[in-house]
């Protein structure tokens, strides 16, 4: 299994996350390791975006219907 070093971790977050992680019940490594996993498995909007607009069988690109319908909630 791949394997990830992030080095330069400024102190202030490493004390967060090292509180976190003890309130979890998990090591630091622990718990980096599931919220890691689970960045992965949850879409950004653009990766959901185009799993949208590759399942759709119009025309109109998704990325245009999401603008006009942000631009009218815009309006109100």
């Amino acid at each position: 299994m791949p394997s990830i070093q992030i080095k330069d971790v400024p102190p202030e977050a490493h004390t967060v996350l090292r509180a976190r992680a003890a309130e979890a019940g998990q090591s630091l490594q622990e718990y980096l390791w599931a919220r890691l996993v689970r960045d992965a498995a949850t879409p950004t909007m653009a990766e959901a975006l185009r799993r949208v607009e590759s399942t759709l069988s119009t025309e109109i690109p998704v990325a245009e219907v999401v603008s006009v319908i942000r631009a009218q909630r815009d309006r109100r």
